[in-house]
């Protein structure tokens, strides 16, 4: 895989059952990338050791006046830096693509992910959590799964020193052989500590990074109580105990960085004092003094890939673990096992491209709510809570074992999960609108039956489009004003319709709206629910709403009361004969069901007679 072919047409299935888990699973996927690294590595490796071999036969032909050999010893060094330039800039090249490559995997399976579990994400995951392992994390999973290539180069490169110091010079490759090793390995002990300092600041960046999302999410009421400061403050500690991590853990790294510099310079005196002693006596000529001296020189570059492989896994670990276990979430249903069919001939994604759309009644076995096909359903639930946990449910996302939502009769949760998003749209009530254009935001998978000029009429959005056009400096069309991010430069109710007009293009054969009035002005919300039943007539829509304006234009209007469906009828019928609704579409207290129970047919005309001046008035 190169960089330029990217996305991956199929990241795969990954190994989400721990961190390193998944780390070794990544580097598995990426195997021929690995191979050209660690070739390329070898290669450049291997070329800059070579040179204290060429500069000790260089300054032994000098000794020997040998011109013959001296002018050898200037090819030999030619060819290795040649080898040396072009192994580091390959080396270079392949690293880059592995690390590039592995992260962009990881954000597409978070993102598959994120796609699967809809808005239960972030449920069962904090929002900066999701946030840090789509940012930061992913960065330093590629980052070790790019240094295991070089590591293992480095690791081979050293062996292979060794065995040449010993085969060269066997008085003086004992004790590099001996040595190397002790260097190496002496800041294993010291990495425990250095990894518990390291998950210990993630955490904390974790939790920063969580708060700074959540304040961010909540600025508007934060400011309209006053609680920026107490949030300021909130942050400014939870800021600070990232630093006192982060400097705790760079203290660490610095101590075992100091013990790769200390331990190679003591190891490198070693070697100094006894080939001195060993030249002194005649046992080797200065030529292999200098190229064992030269040599554990050399060996200061790839010994340095052992401290970054370490640092690497002990920064990527936990970011690993973070990653796995949002990969490791699943629907809390058991999808249609369609991998394979009886004859194991179809695999998932032919099974998924067979499957149709079902038409039909939309029916919750647990409420008992009946969405007749075709026609504008309004539900009315006091809890808000409970109704935006219905309006899920309706489309097929959190749902108890074998009480699936039916639509003809099929259950959604048995249907791959392309066909049931097809099927169902559901729209809560706080839809997030994505920056860009105008027109990318409506660029939505659609049935083509709906134009998003008829889509923005029916949601009401002409103000919407003048106030994108003024806020635009180059845009005439208002189809190419862009919108901010999540559409905070608009109103809430400006924001609430440009949903409601995307959700209306998609044309789904049910589609379930949380309150989709709620941040609008009466007049308004009368035109849109006439919009909204005109548009979609012939298709299956369930509202879930309170709005005596909303609540007239459907056709069928059900009660829904501590998680059953109590009433079914209109809503002039549910208003003169139904308490409970009553209590909630008008905000009667008990005080007024008290005396509505004594006089009914009074209190009845009185929310009648209401309801049909605001429609007048609208």
């Amino acid at each position: 895989m190169q960089i330029q072919d990217l996305p991956y047409p199929d990241p795969g299935v990954p190994d989400a059952r721990s961190g390193p888990r998944f780390l070794w699973w990544l580097w598995r996927n990426q195997l021929g990338g690995q191979l050209k690294a660690l070739a390329w590595g070898l290669l450049h490796f291997v070329g800059v050791s070579a040179l204290p071999f060429c500069v000790g036969l260089a300054v032994q032909a000098v000794i020997d006046h040998s011109g013959p050999r001296l002018a050898l010893t200037g090819g030999l060094m030619l060819v290795c830096g040649t080898a040396i330039a072009v192994g580091d800039t390959f080396l270079h090249r392949s690293a880059v693509t592995n690390w590039i490559t592995a992260a962009a995997r990881v954000q597409q399976l978070l993102a598959r992910r994120a796609a699967l579990l809809g808005s239960a994400l972030t449920r069962r995951v904090a929002a900066g959590e999701v946030v840090a392992v789509s940012t930061g994390d992913v960065e330093k999973i590629g980052w070790f799964v790019e240094a295991v290539s070089r590591f293992t180069a480095a690791a081979l490169t050293v062996a292979i020193v060794c065995v040449g110091l010993l085969v060269y010079q066997p008085a003086l490759g004992v004790v590099v052989a001996v040595g190397l090793p002790v260097v190496a390995l002496a800041v294993l002990p010291l990495l425990p500590r250095a990894t518990r300092r390291a998950d210990e600041q993630r955490a904390k960046a974790g939790r920063a990074t969580e708060l700074a999302s959540d304040t961010v999410a909540g600025l508007r009421v934060l400011r309209g109580i006053g609680g920026e400061e107490l949030f300021l403050d909130r942050y400014r500690r939870a800021s600070q105990e990232v630093r006192h991590a982060a400097v705790r853990s760079a203290r660490m790294w610095s101590l075992i960085s100091a013990v790769q510099v200390l331990l190679p310079g003591l190891l490198l005196i070693a070697v100094v004092w006894h080939g001195i002693h060993l030249a002194r006596q005649g046992r080797i000529t200065v030529g292999e003094l200098v190229t064992v001296y030269s040599a554990v020189m050399v060996l200061n570059y790839p010994l340095r890939h052992f401290e970054e492989i370490a640092m690497a896994y002990s920064f990527s670990r936990p970011s690993a673990t973070r990653a796995a276990r949002v990969l490791s979430l699943e629907r809390s249903s058991v999808p249609l096992r369609t991998d394979k069919d009886k004859d194991g001939s179809r695999d998932r994604a032919e099974a998924e491209a067979e499957a149709e759309v079902p038409v039909g009644d939309l029916y919750d076995p647990a409420t008992g709510l009946l969405a007749p096909a075709g026609r504008f359903t309004a539900v009315v639930c006091g809890d808000p809570d409970a109704a935006g946990t219905l309006a899920e449910r309706l489309g097929g996302h959190p749902a108890e074992p074998d009480r699936s939502v039916l639509l003809g009769g099929v259950p959604l949760d048995e249907l791959p999960l392309s066909t049931a998003r097809t099927a169902v749209l559901v729209q809560d009530k706080d839809p997030v609108l994505l920056s860009g254009t105008l027109r990318e935001l409506l660029d939505v998978p659609s049935s083509g039956a709906v134009r998003a000029a008829d889509a923005l009429a029916a949601a009401q959005c002409g103000d919407v489009l003048d106030a994108l056009v003024q806020g635009s400096l180059d845009a005439a069309d208002p189809m190419d004003a862009r919108i901010t991010e999540r559409g905070r430069s608009l109103s809430g109710g400006q924001r609430q319709r440009l949903a409601l007009a995307r959700s209306l293009i998609t044309d789904p054969e049910v589609l379930v709206l949380d309150e989709p009035t709620s941040a609008v002005d009466s007049h308004t919300e009368a035109r849109i629910a006439d919009g909204l039943r005109r548009l979609r007539s012939g298709r299956t829509t369930v509202a879930f709403t309170s709005s005596p304006l909303l609540l007239d234009r459907a056709e069928r209007v059900a009660l829904v009361h501590e998680g059953e469906v109590v009433a079914v009828g209109t809503h002039r019928e549910l208003v003169d004969s139904e308490p409970r609704y009553r209590a909630v579409v008008t905000r009667e207290t008990d005080e007024d069901l008290a005396g509505t129970r004594e006089g009914p047919a009074g209190s009845d005309d009185g929310v009648l007679m209401e309801l049909d001046e605001m429609e007048e008035s609208a």
